[in-house]
């Protein structure tokens, strides 16, 4: 079970998304793809950091 309040919380206090840019039901919904994405992308680059320091020691 996942926990979706965590990434907001992320979102808002490490990303500083305070509101969105966009208006209407469709681009609000695209501004959230790009935003998990994005939050997405920095966890795996992240993980993959960890991955790879580890092996080098």
């Amino acid at each position: 079970m996942t926990e979706p309040e965590s990434v907001f919380g992320q979102l808002k206090n490490n990303r500083g998304f305070r509101q969105f840019l966009l208006r209407g039901m469709e681009k609000m919904t695209l501004e959230v793809g790009w935003l998990s994405l994005a939050h997405n992308l920095l966890k795996q680059a992240a993980n993959d950091q960890k991955r790879k320091t580890a092996i080098l020691q």
